[in-house]
């Protein structure tokens, strides 16, 4: 009985091309997807139960969103007019240089298009706001 000798191979000898060629799709991949990944807009959402803010705290800048989509600013001239896209810009600049450290909040209606308070907090970041919040009610339990 012939006894066959299996040959090994040495590890020198491993085909490596497979492992280039996944290396290349996921390469390829990360190229395309890494610039999707920073559009939107960047907010801070609350981890824990909101709280109002403090005393101590300055006045927040409150940009107020309607049910039409009017935008209204809480500060500068009269804050019951509504303000078009560069009179926000305008007026949120000149308060955060004045007060680089003051809150700056978006307070949308419950009925307004969502893309109206996502157009005021763009406009809000043009204006140079590191971090947007939003204003809410607590809601009502019966009773």
């Amino acid at each position: 009985m012939a006894r066959q000798r299996i040959r090994k191979r040495p590890m020198s000898e491993i085909n490596v091309v497979p492992y280039i060629d996944v290396m290349l799709v996921m390469l390829v991949i990360f190229m395309i997807t890494a610039p999707l990944l920073n559009q939107g807009v960047e907010i801070e959402l609350p981890q824990a139960s909101a709280e109002p803010l403090g005393p101590e705290q300055q006045d927040p800048l409150i940009v107020t969103v309607d049910r039409d989509g009017l935008m209204y600013v809480n500060v500068g001239g009269d804050p019951e007019a509504p303000v078009d896209a560069d009179a926000l810009v305008s007026r949120a600049s000149a308060v955060l240089r004045q007060r680089p450290k003051v809150a700056v909040m978006v307070r949308g209606d419950a009925h307004v298009d969502y893309g109206k308070v996502v157009s005021a907090m763009t406009l809000l970041q043009q204006a140079g706001a590191p971090s947007i919040g939003l204003v809410t009610e607590p809601e009502q339990t019966g009773g």
